[in-house]
């Protein structure tokens, strides 16, 4: 070890930012810290090993055809540059191998292992160019759950990065629960010491910076080791980590993972960790089609990917792994852009961006709706048959329309009934059927 760690008798456990009695604390120093927006910025995912812990085991035919929904969602643009597997099980190793026979540049195929010389075994005989190893960097984890001293665990982690170097294979650290460690007294000595590996070897190493309890905090001003500004700034500046190496994974404990994710664009890391939907250990992780419209917003552009395949992912998670997406879920849940509100349904009909940021339709593949229940009027019904059925210009249904009078008497008649749920898009479609479009095919007909 070149810089050693600041070793302490006692592990450093921040009681006046956690005190386990109470919920956490934010402490602000008003150190403001400047951004730096690399040029090239990515996702990342790890589906098949973070967010898999999470729901019913995935086969490994399943993990296949959610690795090439993941090339087709990139479609060659590098944005999702990498996803990880876990090497414990054979059906893992079968769906790695299988993946691997593909040939995809994107997304890489990268494994993830304990900091063991045995788990590194196992990547060595797949032929994965990259894998994560384990590296825990507080002490809540250095004491109380590896039972070691600082010193201890940075030669163990140091061994087990020298041993990937040695056999060519690009080492990922992940900085296990580094929102609640020793920022200078343990992270940026072991950062330096993988820095100066990587300088000799002339090999890649890169830092996953771990929010492991989603206590990252994206406040301008806040005192480490909660400040995401802090730590990606203070991995660059005083550990020399270059952009390209420094990745954030974030989960979802206090609803941040998303704002914290961009945050570590924004000051300076190139790759942000994800999973499908957000799938993961307690709340869940960063959530990968998230991230990428935020790299639309910060980026200006998506460049070739094609996100209609979030569609057909999101269909295949319901039917194929019987994971339900709550229907709310921004971008992808089937009512994330459903208006139940009369007047918005007014203003839809008018024009479709007063209510609507962007058009859903081309870019996910999802048309704007409105919601038919008990408060809707005749604009929602009008706007509902446009958008459902993709009518357009002269095409459309107009909301004077004498014809729509006869389907909103038949949902009031529900209402009056003792209904009070909403009216499915079945029975609009059957509604519709009856009362508008047989009356088109009768006049043609004619």
């Amino acid at each position: 070890m070149k810089y050693s760690p600041v070793d302490v008798i006692k592990p450093k456990l921040y009681k006046e930012v956690f005190p386990y009695e109470e919920i956490p604390k934010i402490k602000f120093n008003n150190i403001q810290l400047p951004m730096n927006i690399h040029d090239n910025i990515w996702i990342t995912d790890t589906s098949f090993r973070d967010g898999q812990q999470s729901m019913t085991s995935m086969e490994s035919g399943q993990m296949v055809r959610l690795f090439d929904f993941l090339h087709e969602l990139d479609n060659g643009s590098g944005i999702i540059r990498q996803t990880e597997f876990f090497l414990y099980s054979q059906k893992d190793r079968k769906a790695v191998e299988e993946c691997m026979n593909k040939g995809y540049e994107f997304p890489e195929i990268t494994s993830w292992i304990r900091a063991n010389k045995e788990d590194f075994n196992l990547v060595k005989s797949m032929g994965i160019k990259e894998t994560g190893i384990l590296m825990s960097c507080s002490d809540y984890h250095i004491f109380n759950k590896l039972n070691k001293t600082r010193s201890e665990a940075m030669k163990m982690y140091l061994d087990i990065a020298n041993a990937a170097l040695e056999n060519g294979i690009v080492p990922r650290c992940h900085f296990e629960d580094i929102t609640r460690a020793d920022f200078y007294g343990f992270v940026v000595p072991l950062a330096k010491n993988l820095m100066e590996m990587k300088r000799e070897s002339k090999i890649n190493v890169k830092i996953r910076a771990c929010d492991t309890l989603g206590l990252g905090v994206s406040h301008v001003g806040v005192e480490l080791p909660r400040s995401v500004p802090a730590i990606i700034h203070g991995l660059s500046y005083y550990a020399d980590v270059p952009s390209e190496s420094i990745e954030w994974h974030g989960h979802n404990d206090y609803y941040a993972s998303v704002t914290n994710s961009t945050t570590s664009w924004l000051y300076g890391g190139s790759a942000v960790n994800t999973t499908l939907f957000g799938i993961g250990e307690r709340v869940g992780n960063t959530p990968l089609e998230a991230m990428i419209i935020e790299y639309a917003q910060i980026k200006g552009n998506v460049k070739s990917m094609n996100l209609k395949v979030i569609n057909e992912i999101e269909e295949y998670f319901e039917k194929e792994l019987n994971y339900q997406i709550p229907p709310k879920t921004p971008f992808v849940g089937s009512e994330f852009n459903v208006t139940k509100a009369g007047i918005h349904a007014d203003g839809l009909l008018k024009d479709e961006e007063i209510y609507n940021s962007f058009d859903t339709k081309k870019i996910l593949d999802k048309p704007p709706l409105v919601a038919i229940n008990s408060y809707s009027g005749i604009s929602s019904i009008a706007y509902w048959i446009n958008s459902y059925f993709g009518l357009k210009g002269d095409d459309k249904i107009n909301k004077n329309d004498e014809r729509l009078i006869s389907i909103k008497n038949k949902i009031d008649e529900e209402y009056n009934n003792g209904r009070t749920t909403n009216i499915s898009n079945d029975e609009m479609e059957s509604l519709s059927t009856k009362y508008i479009f047989s009356y088109i095919n009768a006049e043609e007909a004619i």
